[in-house]
């Protein structure tokens, strides 16, 4: 199975950047997308269709914010929409979708950077993940969780750690979240692949130059339980692709 998560920053924006050609070249079984902006009525779903995809959406209430999809192209067994806290739910961060023994979470995490309001939700929604994600584990053992998870865990993970030690996305208490994420029994499948540096997944729109340069964060992960590790294939990132501020994240998995 091969997964690709990416936040289109707009999913209407990233189509009329080229967004269904590249997805004729077939990089991916599912593609798990955030930040749709977008109810599936106001898009053209079904040229989706028309590549082979099943597609599930989750829109946020405020129309133009936030939501998650899945495409793909392998019917899952169920699919579930939200995960049962309801701002969360209100604004479309989380869908669920079961594959055989597999389970697969998309998720948009918040964004802390508009204000201390917004990071304190940020705060609250994860240790709402956290027991979320603990409870699934119980009767699903075999979790991938992917999306847009607005953290750079590491420094490894972010251009500048020294400048950015007080930037939403980076602060310790976030990264301390991530760390006790891990250390539960999760693999950052990108991490089992790819040990080098300056691998990243997001880049400030402000200055062209920051992509060109790549100056950028790893905030895209597609992470897994522990219970399938010995399923890890490859994985990717693909800065390369542009329809979006972000870019793909890929996991190749046995199933």
């Amino acid at each position: 199975m091969r997964i690709i998560s990416y936040n289109v920053n707009g999913i209407r924006a990233a189509m009329n950047k080229g967004l269904l050609e590249w997805l004729k070249t077939d990089p991916a079984d599912v593609f798990c997308v955030q930040e749709t902006k977008a109810h599936k009525d106001n898009v053209n779903y079904k040229a989706f269709h028309d590549l082979g995809f099943h597609d599930y959406w989750y829109s946020a209430e405020k129309k133009g914010y936030s939501g998650v999809a899945i495409f793909s192209k392998i019917k899952p067994d169920r699919v579930e929409m939200g995960n049962g806290f309801m701002q969360s739910d209100a604004e479309g961060r989380v869908i669920r979708a079961d594959y055989g023994d597999i389970t697969l979470i998309n998720a948009y995490f918040p964004s802390g950077t508009s204000g201390d309001e917004r990071q304190d939700y940020k705060y609250q929604w994860l240790d709402e993940f956290f027991g979320y994600t603990e409870q699934l584990r119980k009767e699903r053992p075999k979790l991938i969780v992917c999306g847009d998870w607005n953290i750079a865990h590491r420094e490894i993970d972010i251009h500048d750690p020294k400048g950015n030690k007080k930037s939403s996305g980076f602060l310790p208490e976030e990264r301390a979240w991530m760390d006790k994420f891990l250390a539960g029994g999760w693999i950052d499948s990108f991490r089992e692949f790819h040990p080098e540096p300056h691998r990243y997944s997001w880049w400030s729109q402000r200055f062209p130059s920051v992509r060109l340069n790549n100056k950028g964060w790893r905030i895209d992960y597609i992470n897994v339980t522990s219970e399938l590790k010995s399923q890890l294939l490859d994985a990717e990132i693909y800065p390369d692709v542009k329809h979006s501020d972000h870019c793909p994240v890929y996991l190749k998995i046995k199933y």
